[in-house]
């Protein structure tokens, strides 16, 4: 069945073919090599339009953001919160959130919430919602919201809006 020469010649193709991608690897770098010295780059692209915006960002502000939101677009980020929470007045894995615009946080009556939310306090204000949504777990530490947040502000004003627009 196998004997000496069979394992040879397996053994042979085997250690060739990784003495040939060895090879080819060598050969790649050093024909496509783009080397700099120490931290320097191989090479810089320069952008002037870059470096003059960035000193000329404008900041809005939250109330006109607010202004400007969109309720429509809102409930289409809401498809992201619809996995654990409704706004039909029953509550699912999360509270419901119909009305949760100027609510007090941990207000829902036979909700069983965090410690961290109980212990959290105040109300859900525009602002507070929005601080909120960015990061759940830096907002409230130790809170039981597993989402990591909405990143765009945009999302978080739509959001908002769509929620203070089915408020009860």
């Amino acid at each position: 069945m196998f004997d000496t020469m069979t394992v040879t010649k397996a053994a042979a193709g085997l250690f060739g073919a990784f003495l040939a991608l060895l090879l080819a690897k060598w050969a790649a770098e050093t024909v496509y090599h783009v080397g700099g010295h120490g931290d320097e780059p191989a090479y810089a692209i320069e952008v002037a339009e870059a470096e003059e915006a960035s000193g000329t960002e404008e900041t809005v502000s939250f109330e006109e953001l607010m202004a400007s939101a969109d309720a429509a677009k809102g409930e289409k980020v809401f498809k992201k919160c619809a996995a654990c929470h409704k706004v039909n007045g029953e509550d699912a894995t999360g509270p419901h959130l119909d009305g949760v615009v100027g609510r007090a946080v941990a207000s829902v009556a036979g909700f069983g919430y965090s410690g961290a939310m109980q212990g959290h306090g105040g109300d859900w204000t525009p602002e507070a919602l929005d601080e909120f949504l960015t990061k759940p777990s830096a907002a409230v530490p130790g809170t039981s919201m597993s989402f990591s947040g909405l990143k765009k502000q945009g999302d978080r004003v739509d959001l908002i809006a769509y929620l203070q627009s089915v408020s009860n």
